[in-house]
């Protein structure tokens, strides 16, 4: 997996290695050079980007120099930097993260705890270590329009099976790659879509459904624009392909070393509070509201 995709995954790591001394915002209030920082690096999607923004302001907010590079790739880029100590904090998801590091996982029948003690004893001699996972989970979710799931009696996914030779999917580039995307729906619910078409953002994959162009499409299950009398809906997965998906911080352990537990505790005491709720809260704030994950992450704290 990440070893036959070497040769890119290491151009791109060095790429984001640029972006991050060129581009990271945030710098150590006590006047630190700005290369001695915690380097928060955040996937390329929206809630990501939040969560970065929401951690990276509890370790700036226990003292400590951050600097954070919102939307720096996809996993595929982003984890190995991690390993490779390009950056020192990624907010994961268990499931997710414990398939990608360790592909021959049951992730799909592991309890959390499970899941977490997977991803520890894999990426412990990686040199990354596993901080306390939160309550807030955000699994994959697979949606179509309402007005598609009244039309033909649809609300869970194994239903698709006889209509997905003639519906078109909407994801992001990476989906016939993840095997959460794509070839877990062909291995567990025998979905084989006439067409797929890749997704520049969930907004557009929401619009897409609305307009008829795709008739499946991928979203989180925390997306803002879901729920009450939204006009596109989640299909059950009633074959349970998606893990459970606990928001959980990776952190370097030269990065722990280096700041001591004052760094561990203060990303704890997010994971402590954090809720699903929250999530969808703090998706409302950027995808309909209009905010920067920082404003929404500001907001969030401002709450406490």
């Amino acid at each position: 997996m990440l070893r036959s995709r070497a040769p890119s995954v290491l151009l791109l790591v060095v790429l984001l290695l640029a972006g991050l001394t060129a581009c990271s915002s945030g710098s150590s209030d006590d006047g630190e050079p700005a290369e001695d920082t915690i380097r928060f690096a955040s996937y390329d999607f929206s809630e990501n980007e939040i969560l970065a923004a929401v951690y990276a302001e509890a370790a700036r907010q226990a003292g400590l120099p951050v600097s954070l590079q919102p939307a720096a790739g996809t996993r595929e880029v982003v984890e190995p930097a991690l390993e490779q100590g390009v950056v020192d904090v990624v907010i994961d998801y268990l499931g997710t993260a414990v398939q990608f590091v360790d592909p021959g996982s049951t992730a799909g029948t592991s309890t959390p705890e499970q899941l977490y003690a997977t991803l520890s004893e894999v990426l412990a001699p990686r040199g990354v270590d596993v901080l306390a996972a939160a309550a807030a989970e955000d699994q994959n979710g697979f949606a179509v329009s309402r007005a598609f799931a009244t039309e033909h009696g649809v609300s869970r996914l194994s239903q698709l099976e006889q209509l997905a030779p003639g519906l078109t999917f909407g994801g992001p580039p990476e989906c016939p790659e993840r095997p959460l995307c794509l070839p877990g729906l062909r291995a567990v619910y025998g979905l084989r879509f006439g067409t797929v078409v890749n997704m520049p953002s969930r907004s557009a994959t929401v619009e897409a459904l609305v307009a008829g162009s795709i008739q499946v499409g991928l979203l989180e299950t925390t997306d803002a624009r879901l729920g009450g009398k939204a006009p596109v809906v989640l299909l059950t997965d009633d074959r349970s392909l998606q893990p459970h998906e606990n928001v959980v911080p990776l952190v370097r352990t030269a990065a722990l070393d280096r700041w001591g537990h004052r760094l561990a505790d203060a990303l704890d005491a997010v994971s402590a509070r954090l809720t699903t709720a929250d999530l969808i809260s703090l998706n409302r704030a950027v995808e309909v509201e209009g905010l920067t994950p920082e404003a929404a992450a500001a907001r969030w704290w401002a709450a406490r």
